[in-house]
Protein backbone atom coordinates (compact mmCIF):
# COMPACT_ATOMS: atom_id res chain seq x y z
CA UNK A 1 0.00 0.00 0.00
CA UNK A 2 1.47 3.36 -1.03
CA UNK A 3 0.31 6.39 0.86
CA UNK A 4 0.43 9.99 -0.17
CA UNK A 5 4.07 10.46 -1.08
CA UNK A 6 3.56 14.16 -0.49
CA UNK A 7 7.11 14.90 0.38
CA UNK A 8 8.24 13.64 -3.02
CA UNK A 9 6.41 16.61 -4.46
CA UNK A 10 8.93 18.94 -2.95
CA UNK A 11 11.72 17.16 -4.77
CA UNK A 12 10.91 18.98 -7.99
CA UNK A 13 9.38 22.21 -6.72
CA UNK A 14 12.52 24.23 -6.39
CA UNK A 15 16.10 23.37 -7.27
CA UNK A 16 17.52 23.17 -3.74
CA UNK A 17 15.01 20.55 -2.59
CA UNK A 18 15.90 16.87 -2.68
CA UNK A 19 13.90 13.64 -2.39
CA UNK A 20 12.15 12.61 0.80
CA UNK A 21 13.31 9.70 2.90
CA UNK A 22 13.29 6.80 0.39
CA UNK A 23 13.34 4.12 3.09
CA UNK A 24 9.88 5.27 4.25
CA UNK A 25 8.16 3.43 1.37
CA UNK A 26 9.19 0.09 2.87
CA UNK A 27 7.95 0.91 6.39
CA UNK A 28 4.54 -0.10 7.77
CA UNK A 29 1.66 2.35 7.34
CA UNK A 30 -0.18 3.18 10.57
CA UNK A 31 -3.58 4.90 10.41
CA UNK A 32 -5.28 6.28 13.52
CA UNK A 33 -8.73 7.88 13.47
CA UNK A 34 -11.82 8.32 15.60
CA UNK A 35 -13.84 6.12 13.23
CA UNK A 36 -13.05 3.75 10.36
CA UNK A 37 -15.53 2.15 7.99
CA UNK A 38 -14.85 -0.29 5.17
CA UNK A 39 -17.13 -1.12 2.26
CA UNK A 40 -15.64 -4.25 0.69
CA UNK A 41 -18.24 -4.40 -2.10
CA UNK A 42 -17.24 -0.90 -3.28
CA UNK A 43 -13.56 -1.31 -2.33
CA UNK A 44 -13.62 1.83 -0.20
CA UNK A 45 -12.42 2.61 3.30
CA UNK A 46 -13.13 5.85 5.13
CA UNK A 47 -11.20 7.18 8.09
CA UNK A 48 -12.90 10.01 10.00
CA UNK A 49 -11.97 12.32 12.86
CA UNK A 50 -8.48 13.43 13.77
CA UNK A 51 -6.86 11.12 11.20
CA UNK A 52 -3.12 10.61 11.68
CA UNK A 53 -1.20 8.53 9.17
CA UNK A 54 2.46 7.64 9.66
CA UNK A 55 4.91 5.71 7.54
CA UNK A 56 8.53 5.94 8.67
CA UNK A 57 9.33 9.64 9.01
CA UNK A 58 6.19 10.70 7.11
CA UNK A 59 3.22 12.04 9.09
CA UNK A 60 -0.09 13.16 7.56
CA UNK A 61 -2.98 14.69 9.49
CA UNK A 62 -6.50 15.20 8.12
CA UNK A 63 -10.10 15.36 9.24
CA UNK A 64 -11.03 12.58 6.77
CA UNK A 65 -9.25 10.16 4.44
CA UNK A 66 -11.08 8.07 1.83
CA UNK A 67 -9.21 5.25 0.08
CA UNK A 68 -10.75 3.71 -3.05
CA UNK A 69 -9.28 0.66 -4.77
CA UNK A 70 -9.87 -0.27 -8.43
CA UNK A 71 -10.16 -3.79 -9.87
CA UNK A 72 -6.38 -3.92 -10.42
CA UNK A 73 -5.80 -2.93 -6.76
CA UNK A 74 -4.55 0.58 -7.53
CA UNK A 75 -5.59 3.00 -4.83
CA UNK A 76 -6.85 6.57 -4.99
CA UNK A 77 -6.51 8.56 -1.76
CA UNK A 78 -8.42 11.71 -0.87
CA UNK A 79 -7.62 13.56 2.33
CA UNK A 80 -9.62 16.56 3.52
CA UNK A 81 -9.11 18.69 6.56
CA UNK A 82 -8.76 22.08 8.01
CA UNK A 83 -6.10 21.75 6.66
CA UNK A 84 -4.48 18.48 5.59
CA UNK A 85 -0.86 18.64 6.78
CA UNK A 86 2.19 16.53 6.11
CA UNK A 87 5.78 16.33 7.24
CA UNK A 88 8.57 14.02 6.10
CA UNK A 89 12.34 13.87 6.50
CA UNK A 90 14.44 14.52 3.41
CA UNK A 91 16.75 11.76 2.27
CA UNK A 92 20.37 11.84 3.52
CA UNK A 93 20.12 15.22 5.27
CA UNK A 94 18.81 16.49 8.57
CA UNK A 95 15.97 18.53 7.01
CA UNK A 96 12.22 18.13 6.70
CA UNK A 97 9.65 18.78 3.97
CA UNK A 98 6.29 19.99 5.24
CA UNK A 99 3.15 21.35 3.72
CA UNK A 100 -0.58 21.80 3.82
CA UNK A 101 -3.72 22.16 1.71
CA UNK A 102 -7.45 21.89 2.27
CA UNK A 103 -7.55 18.73 0.15
CA UNK A 104 -4.91 16.30 -1.08
CA UNK A 105 -5.40 13.54 -3.65
CA UNK A 106 -3.00 10.85 -4.78
CA UNK A 107 -3.65 8.35 -7.56
CA UNK A 108 -1.36 5.31 -7.45
CA UNK A 109 -2.08 4.26 -11.03
CA UNK A 110 -1.11 7.58 -12.63
CA UNK A 111 1.40 8.50 -9.89
CA UNK A 112 -0.21 11.95 -9.70
CA UNK A 113 -0.46 14.03 -6.56
CA UNK A 114 -2.71 17.09 -6.30
CA UNK A 115 -2.89 19.58 -3.44
CA UNK A 116 -5.96 21.86 -3.59
CA UNK A 117 -6.94 25.13 -1.94
CA UNK A 118 -4.21 27.15 -0.29
CA UNK A 119 -1.57 24.56 -1.15
CA UNK A 120 1.86 25.07 0.41
CA UNK A 121 5.07 22.99 0.39
CA UNK A 122 8.15 24.06 2.35
CA UNK A 123 11.62 22.63 2.83
CA UNK A 124 14.18 24.43 4.91
CA UNK A 125 13.57 28.08 4.00
CA UNK A 126 12.33 27.33 0.46
CA UNK A 127 8.58 27.45 -0.06
CA UNK A 128 6.04 27.30 -2.88
CA UNK A 129 2.37 28.26 -2.62
CA UNK A 130 -0.63 28.34 -4.91
CA UNK A 131 -4.26 27.30 -5.06
CA UNK A 132 -3.32 24.01 -6.74
CA UNK A 133 -0.02 22.13 -6.75
CA UNK A 134 0.10 19.07 -9.02
CA UNK A 135 3.03 16.69 -9.23
CA UNK A 136 3.52 13.94 -11.81
CA UNK A 137 5.83 11.56 -9.99
CA UNK A 138 6.60 9.53 -13.12
CA UNK A 139 7.70 12.50 -15.22
CA UNK A 140 8.91 14.47 -12.19
CA UNK A 141 6.99 17.54 -13.36
CA UNK A 142 5.26 20.00 -11.07
CA UNK A 143 2.59 22.56 -11.94
CA UNK A 144 1.48 25.30 -9.58
CA UNK A 145 -1.54 27.45 -10.39
CA UNK A 146 -3.37 30.33 -8.78
CA UNK A 147 -6.75 28.69 -9.53
CA UNK A 148 -8.14 25.20 -10.15
CA UNK A 149 -7.53 23.85 -13.70
CA UNK A 150 -9.95 25.26 -16.27
CA UNK A 151 -11.01 28.16 -14.09
CA UNK A 152 -9.88 31.73 -13.74
CA UNK A 153 -8.89 32.56 -10.21
CA UNK A 154 -9.88 35.69 -8.37
CA UNK A 155 -7.93 38.82 -9.21
CA UNK A 156 -4.54 38.68 -7.58
CA UNK A 157 -4.46 34.88 -7.34
CA UNK A 158 -0.91 33.98 -8.19
CA UNK A 159 1.68 31.40 -7.34
CA UNK A 160 4.65 32.24 -5.17
CA UNK A 161 8.03 30.65 -4.61
CA UNK A 162 10.58 31.61 -2.00
CA UNK A 163 14.01 30.27 -2.87
CA UNK A 164 16.84 30.97 -0.47
CA UNK A 165 20.23 30.60 -2.16
CA UNK A 166 22.35 27.87 -0.69
CA UNK A 167 25.50 29.07 1.01
CA UNK A 168 28.50 27.93 -0.92
CA UNK A 169 31.42 26.62 1.09
CA UNK A 170 33.92 28.48 -1.10
CA UNK A 171 32.08 31.79 -0.67
CA UNK A 172 32.86 31.84 3.04
CA UNK A 173 36.60 31.56 2.43
CA UNK A 174 38.52 34.78 1.72
CA UNK A 175 39.94 35.09 -1.77
CA UNK A 176 43.66 34.25 -1.96
CA UNK A 177 45.94 37.29 -1.99
CA UNK A 178 47.47 38.18 -5.32
CA UNK A 179 51.09 37.11 -5.56
CA UNK A 180 53.55 39.93 -4.99
CA UNK A 181 56.06 40.36 -7.76
CA UNK A 182 59.58 41.41 -6.70
CA UNK A 183 59.57 43.98 -9.55
CA UNK A 184 56.62 45.91 -8.11
CA UNK A 185 57.21 48.82 -5.78
CA UNK A 186 54.87 49.67 -2.95
CA UNK A 187 54.64 53.29 -4.11
CA UNK A 188 54.07 53.75 -7.80
CA UNK A 189 55.64 56.73 -9.44
CA UNK A 190 53.79 58.42 -12.23
CA UNK A 191 56.02 60.08 -14.81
Amino acid sequence: MRLFPLACLAACLVAPLAFAEKADRDKPIVINADLATADDANRTSTWDGNVIITQGTMRITAARVVIKEDEKRYKHYTATGAPVTFRQKRDNVDEWVEGSAQRAEFDEKSDMLHLYDNARVKSNQNEITGQVISYDMTKQVVAVTGAPPGTKGPEGSRVKAIIVPAKKEDAAKPAPAAPVSPNLKADTEVK
